[in-house]
């Protein structure tokens, strides 16, 4: 696969990014939404998976705006403190509009086939809830773990993009239940699927992070993959 760091126009600005494209021709292009750890290797691992599942992966510098380029991990007491006040300071709105024009910029890639999904962990699952309740125009999500959904529950109503959700039910930061509450509020969808691990922790698919949990990382990824093929090919 070609790898490379890009810069991606936004409306009010330029954002960093990193940009994985398959041996093979694209099936599909793919926005791989960060935690709250920035561009780090555990996102350019994830960028790999769906690169090498075919489909054309771009991680976006969500924290442009704060601080652009910032590479933290959860084994590192002084990035957990950094990477909390960045995530508390954190526009979603302006985070969605973002996604909006790293979409439109996909759309356009000469490796892509105009078809374009997200997948997002922690704070990029819940943008990826996000882009499928408002009008951004993304033909598809994932959410692995997504964190404080329940605050913009009332969206709901509008989701209306397939999404799939990952649930891991030994979450400390999505409660049991908040877990049920949401999935109670979207489970009715027939665009939603969500999909349940008893026994992982957040953030379970975060390669070298401390939650880490291979077969569920394993299954989680298979199963969007076939998500993708699904709406993307």
């Amino acid at each position: 696969m070609k790898t490379e760091n890009i810069t991606v126009p936004l409306r009010d600005g330029t954002m960093g990014a990193y940009l994985a494209i398959p041996d093979k021709t694209p099936v599909g292009a793919v926005i791989a939404i960060m935690e709250i750890w920035g561009v780090n290797d555990t996102m350019r691992h994830h960028a790999h998976e769906f690169a090498e599942a075919g489909y054309v992966c771009l991680v976006p510098d969500l924290f442009w705006r704060q601080e652009p380029g910032v590479e933290l991990s959860d084994r590192n007491p002084a990035h957990v403190t950094k990477a909390f006040d960045l995530y508390y300071d954190f526009d979603y709105d302006l985070g969605v509009r973002d996604m909006e024009d790293v979409m439109a910029f996909l759309r356009k890639h000469p490796a892509g086939n105009g078809k374009v999904g997200a997948v997002g962990y922690c704070l990029g699952g819940k943008l990826c809830y996000l882009m499928c309740c408002r009008l951004t125009g993304i033909d598809c999500a994932v959410a692995y773990y997504g964190t404080y959904i329940e605050h913009r529950i009332k969206e709901a109503p509008n989701l209306h993009k397939p999404f799939l959700l990952h649930m891991a039910m030994n979450d400390k930061w999505v409660q049991p239940e908040v877990n049920d509450f949401v999935e109670r509020r979207i489970g009715g969808n027939p665009l939603v699927t969500i999909e349940k691990y008893p026994n992982a922790a957040h953030a379970f698919a975060r390669l070298g992070g401390i939650p880490y949990s291979k077969p569920e990382a394993d299954k989680a990824l298979m199963l969007s993959v076939d998500f993708f093929g699904k709406y993307l090919k």
